[in-house]
């Protein structure tokens, strides 16, 4: 099948054209009509099939009976709501969207949180019939009262399962209350859950229901490994595998922030490209970033769970998993940024023991059998070799942590004195005792010198005289010692006693 057969208007297949697409994807294919009937869907595919033409091409071809020329905003109200969970994959769909309507009239524009409100609110005021948006940045423009939701024809929830997520249901229904009753609901995602399809039951109509392959599947053009490591030797392991396979580009996944920005920092002490990206950098950063990346000036992306969704880069080689999500659809989409569009790919893995029930749970949901294999030099509880390609520091600090050398160490520490005297006299030299003889002529002195030193408060060593008083005057606000006569004024004592 070709898109020419799929019946889309000349505008819009010579945009196509023009990008290179020949032959739909599965979900395309099977989308597109069904959008374009107007009936509600809910789709899953693989991530990297296609998934943004499924639904924005159709949507086209639904709305290009309201294009129009005229400069007038109540010419352009808002006819197709796009929400997706992240930025940077709002940012991706209205790139595709603009190349799309490319020789329609048709006006699209991008609003998400991060950046500046003024350039968003100047777009939405001039009118536009396509508005992409992430939940929270849609709802501070409505309540401005700079956009109008009133005569939405298409509602579409890209990665559904991250949108009917219990932290986004409160805006979704906000945002749901505000659209007309009679809409068309589309809902896109890799992965659907019983209690997702339950949740969206809420806001369609008797969805149809596409899924072109099974569901949680896993693209089969990604090879999918899994390192057992020990925790502290995954970044050691993971400099190894980035020298070894010579990674021209690879994202690293991380669960939080803090690791984001640590592991960075230390892939940059050893010589490796590397930045960091997620929810606390500016948007303005995430975007740089980015742009850095697909040129190729950063080697290693070390990202969140923020980049697990949305980021569509060609021919991306290799994914790894520095830790396991603990959610394992997360996983699914993880390796799904390599392997897109028919490439192939590689996914790596690196499990500590702690891991292990994460790793259960995507073989569950994936329904394959992902066997953990050893790094050499990097099986869990044994040292690591200093190599080459690895830091010397680093790698002798990780051997001396391991459980061989801290049991040698014991062992050296159990030797008796007597044999530490016997094999290294020369180290208790100074630490002997003076010989008895000089000890007891030093006290005879002492006391031929009537000197009473007070151990317990050094600094209140001095010399005394026979009768117990000190030399010097008595320090104010020094602690006074045994013996000395307490004087008390005149002024405080009681009348009998002046």
């Amino acid at each position: 099948m070709t898109f020419a057969e799929l019946g889309l208007s000349p505008e819009i297949q010579r945009a196509i054209d023009e990008l290179g697409y020949t032959e739909p994807t599965p979900i395309q294919a099977r989308a597109i009509p069904l959008v374009t009937s107007g009936t509600d869907l809910m789709a899953a595919a693989q991530t990297g099939t296609g998934k943004t033409a499924a639904f924005v091409l159709p949507l086209l071809e639904r709305l290009k009976k309201f294009a129009s020329a005229s400069a007038s905003p109540a010419m352009h109200p808002v006819r197709a709501l796009i929400l997706t969970p992240t930025r940077e994959l709002a940012d991706q769909v209205g790139e595709n969207a603009a190349r799309y309507t490319k020789y329609l009239p048709l006006r699209t524009t991008t609003v998400y949180g991060g950046v500046n409100m003024d350039p968003q609110t100047a777009e939405l005021r001039r009118g536009v019939e396509i508005l992409i948006a992430t939940p929270g940045r849609l709802l501070d423009h409505v309540g401005q009262k700079t956009v109008m939701l009133n005569k939405v024809d298409i509602l579409v929830l890209d990665e559904a399962d991250r949108m009917l997520d219990m932290g986004f249901i409160p805006d979704i229904r906000k945002i749901v209350a505000l659209l007309p009753k009679t809409r068309q609901t589309l809902l896109f995602s890799a992965t659907f859950s019983p209690e997702i399809k339950k949740l969206a039951a809420e806001f369609m109509r008797d969805p149809q229901t596409v899924e072109v392959a099974r569901q949680n599947s896993t693209n089969a053009d990604v090879e999918q490994l899994v390192y057992e490591v020990d925790a502290y030797r995954k970044r050691a392991l993971l400099s190894r595998l980035i020298r070894q396979r010579d990674m021209s580009q690879v994202i690293v996944f991380c669960n939080t922030k803090l690791t984001a920005d640590r592991l960075t920092r230390e892939l940059q002490r050893e010589g490796l490209a590397a930045e960091a990206i997620h929810g606390d950098k500016a948007q303005s950063a995430r975007l740089e970033t980015l742009a850095a990346f697909k040129s190729g000036e950063v080697k290693v992306l070390v990202a969140t769970d923020v980049a697990a969704r949305g980021l569509d880069i060609s021919e991306l080689p290799f994914v790894v998993n520095y830790e396991l999500p603990h959610s394992p659809e997360d996983y699914v989409h993880r390796i799904g940024r390599t392997g897109r569009a028919g490439a192939s790919g590689v996914a790596i893995s690196l499990m500590s023991p702690s891991e292990t029930k994460f790793h259960e749970q995507i073989e569950k949901l994936t329904r394959q059998k992902l066997t953990p294999q050893q790094a050499e030099g990097f099986a869990p509880g044994r040292a690591v070799e200093p190599s080459a390609d690895a830091p010397r520091g680093r790698a002798e600090r990780d051997a001396r942590h391991d459980k061989g050398e801290r049991a040698e160490r014991g062992e050296r520490h159990e030797r008796s004195d007597r044999h530490e005297r016997r094999d290294k006299p020369e180290r208790y030299e100074r630490a002997d005792r003076a010989p008895r003889g000089d000890r007891h002529e030093r006290a005879d002195k002492a006391a031929e010198r009537k000197v009473i030193r007070v151990d317990r408060y050094p600094q209140d060593n001095r010399l005394l005289e026979d009768d117990g008083r000190p030399d010097t005057p008595r320090i104010p606000g020094r602690r006074r010692r045994p013996g000395d006569k307490r004087e008390v004024s005149a002024l405080l004592l009681p009348p009998r006693y002046k």
